[in-house]
């Protein structure tokens, strides 16, 4: 679907180029704003708050976006964190209260201003998404409303750092993805001569956030504070949640639905880790029409039927061959006025010898199974969260069943759509005090290709608690309970649903330390799958308009961006390894004549069987350059293990760059840290 140019602009949009904003400490954050030009006003204002760098690596998007919001009777202002953009001071870890508190500073002066007439809307994606829901519970007196896409209410059980107890390999991308943005300097044509003063006491003051996440393998205080799901009741104004079947968020979405006292709007596409109307797979949908009627209806009191939608709108996907990017999904929207939903079913399968069979009691007579997997399943499992950016989504499962246990149900004899959050009820042992399990559900086709749709992985000592995990008793037999991610899929005629258990899923997530055997008992096991049936109404989840947008930034590419995503298998060494490369080439913003170049690239690996020998291993270089001011920065880590420890090498190199002396280095640092292995 092509984006278009909403032809109905209220007003035309002028724009400030740099705000300071101060905060009670005396230390001031920096800020951009579009409003509408002339005598207008006062107005509502909106507020994105993330650390990704208005002047330059967010502009593009901040171009398509504030401006049209802005247009329809807004002040529209996007805000670089303390320590990130041009803002003062160090960034030194995410959602800390430092932010927190900044963002009620920042509110509190919005509300100030004579342009705005004292509410304001909070939205954002990813890290604007968290910290919009995070700054609700703290209730500061003019947010009236907020928009929270790909984000989670729980930083410890649905975030990119673990899964279900078990370590994810995001976790190291995400700290890859912020010690180089950390790293950059802000911009000298906003904050002047101290830049380079400023810029070295990040490269100094930030640290290596891996080292944090890392040394809080379970839900501990440290993940708490910011975690709303301590307090739902905490919010008190309207939340819209937003995110999309091929991103890792969308389960907090059915759980902000089912918990919240306020007003609650669920929304998921199929898009990854991208607002809406960007979104990707496709379809693209209105989605700043959206927020329009959104922000009008709480923020200016005007009907715009808001009340009358449905509470959850999501994108029911067709059954489709694998493949590990796509353009469309095809699929249909469908609509639910309560979430959970009265008109849902649970259908329950039961594990016999190799089929999942519908009804009835078990088999006694059914033998247990044993397993361990080679650290192979997973290779062709994709990224945690798609990023839409190299092909990241998950490839035919026949790749991986071959270690794995599998379970086929018979021939569907008519379409079923499946819609909510399956889960996997299993008796089993193990052999080892820490051991894993990796469970998904795939849509088979009579072809034999198998299409995931959805997964869950569990850390065996978190059976009962990631607060208070337990080793196993190895030979006990525990029933275990393994939720999978919320799915809506439609199974066709004829195709069967396939359920596959592995002991491990590198490198989606980290191995246990030692490989281990998983005895299943499948007489004492079943798999909960929720069923929707078709409903004649619908059709009202569908009134959104063509994606429109603002103008997009005036860009010229300079050095072509590059996108692989490759899987080795070295047969001379057992070594096989995942390489994904990023590079997003190099590109000049023809309004303030920056040129940025970025690239980053992964690999992960394994020698043969042993869980001792994974590694992963990013390496990023992020160049800004305008005239004379020109800033490199590398960043290397390395992430590798033991049976009791993690270990973390990691390197960072600040450059400035001169046409006559080349590098200049004007700041190198090194980590090596050694944590201990808590369960994980």
């Amino acid at each position: 679907m092509t984006a278009t140019i909403d032809t109905e602009i209220i007003h035309e949009v002028e724009t400030e180029e740099n705000v300071f904003i101060p905060l009670r400490d005396g230390q001031r954050v920096a800020a951009r704003l579009w409003r509408p030009a002339g005598e207008v006003g006062p107005l509502p204002a909106v507020l994105e708050y993330i650390p990704y760098r208005k002047r330059d690596l967010t502009r593009g998007r901040d171009a398509v976006n504030h401006p049209y919001i802005a247009a329809h009777g807004y002040v529209c202002v996007r805000v670089d964190l303390r320590g990130s953009g041009d803002s003062d001071g160090v960034l030194v870890d995410e959602y800390r209260e430092q932010e927190l508190q900044d963002a009620e500073d920042v509110i509190a002066w919005l509300a100030e201003q004579d342009w705005c007439d004292g509410k304001v809307g909070m939205m954002g994606i990813s890290w604007g998404g968290f910290n919009s829901l995070q700054v609700a519970a703290r209730q500061p007196p003019a947010l009236k409303a907020i928009v929270s896409a790909s984000a989670t209410e729980d930083l410890y059980v649905d975030n990119m750092h673990y899964m279900g107890g078990a370590l994810l390999g995001d976790n190291l991308s995400e700290a890859t993805v912020m010690l180089a943005f950390n790293s950059l300097p802000p911009d000298p044509a906003i904050v002047g001569d101290a830049w380079r003063e400023m810029w070295l006491e990040r490269l100094r003051g930030s640290g290596l956030w891996l080292d944090t996440w890392l040394s809080h393998q379970r839900r501990d205080e440290y993940w708490r504070p910011a975690s709303v799901s301590e307090d739902y009741s905490a919010i008190q104004c309207p939340v819209m949640a937003v995110g999309g079947w091929a991103d890792g968020y969308t389960n907090a979405i059915f759980r902000l639905l089912e918990h919240l006292e306020v007003p609650c709007h669920g929304l998921i596409g199929p898009w990854g880790h991208k607002y809406p109307h960007l979104g990707v797979p496709g379809p693209a949908i209105g989605f700043l029409q959206e927020l329009v009627r959104w922000w009008d209806h709480w923020l200016k009191d005007k009907d715009t039927g808001i009340d009358e939608d449905p509470v959850l709108r999501a994108w029911m996907q067709d059954s489709v061959p694998p493949r590990a990017s796509y353009e469309e999904r095809p699929g249909r929207w469908v609509a639910e006025d309560q979430w959970p939903s009265p008109r849902i079913d649970e259908r329950e399968f039961r594990l016999t010898r190799a089929n999942l069979a519908e009804g009835g009691q078990g088999d006694e007579g059914i033998a247990p199974i044993t397993l361990r997997s080679p650290l192979s399943v997973g290779m062709f499992a994709g990224k945690w969260a798609s990023y839409a950016a190299v092909p990241d989504l998950p490839y035919d499962q026949r790749e991986e069943d071959g270690g794995a246990l599998v379970w086929e149900s018979e021939p569907l004899t008519e379409h079923t759509d499946v819609f909510g959050l399956p889960c996997l009820d299993v008796t089993l042992s193990a052999d080892q005090p820490v051991a894993q399990v990796a469970v998904r559900l795939s849509d088979v086709a009579p072809s034999g290709e198998a299409t995931r749709i959805t997964y869950g992985v569990l850390n065996l000592t978190h059976r009962t608690s990631s607060t208070h995990p337990e080793p196993l008793v190895p030979g006990q037999r525990y029933d275990v309970r393994v939720p999978l991610n919320g799915v809506a899929h439609s199974l066709p005629e004829g195709h069967r649903l396939r359920l596959s258990v592995s002991t491990s899923y590198w490198p989606l997530v980290w191995p246990a330390p030692r490989a281990a055997e998983l005895t299943i008992h499948p007489a004492e096991s079943t798999v909960r799958i929720p069923v929707r049936p078709r409903q004649d109404d619908d059709e009202r989840a569908s009134p959104f308009h063509e994606p429109a947008m603002a103008p997009e930034l005036e860009a010229t590419v300079l050095e072509p961006s590059v996108h692989d995503w490759r899987v080795t298998r070295d047969l001379a060494t057992d070594v096989s390894t995942l390489e994904i490369v990023n590079d997003q080439g190099a590109f000049r913003i023809e309004e303030t004549g920056t040129v940025i170049r970025r690239s980053t690239t992964e690999w992960y690996s394994f020698r043969w069987d042993d869980v001792t020998s994974v590694r992963g291993e990013t390496r990023t270089v992020r160049r800004i350059e305008r005239d004379d001011w020109r800033t490199e920065v590398v960043t290397s880590t390395v992430l590798t293990c033991t049976e009791e420890d993690f270990i973390i090498r990691a390197d960072l190199d600040a450059y400035e760059l001169d046409d006559a002396r080349g590098h200049r280095r004007v700041h190198a640092e090194s980590w090596d840290r050694v944590i201990p292995r808590d369960l994980v």
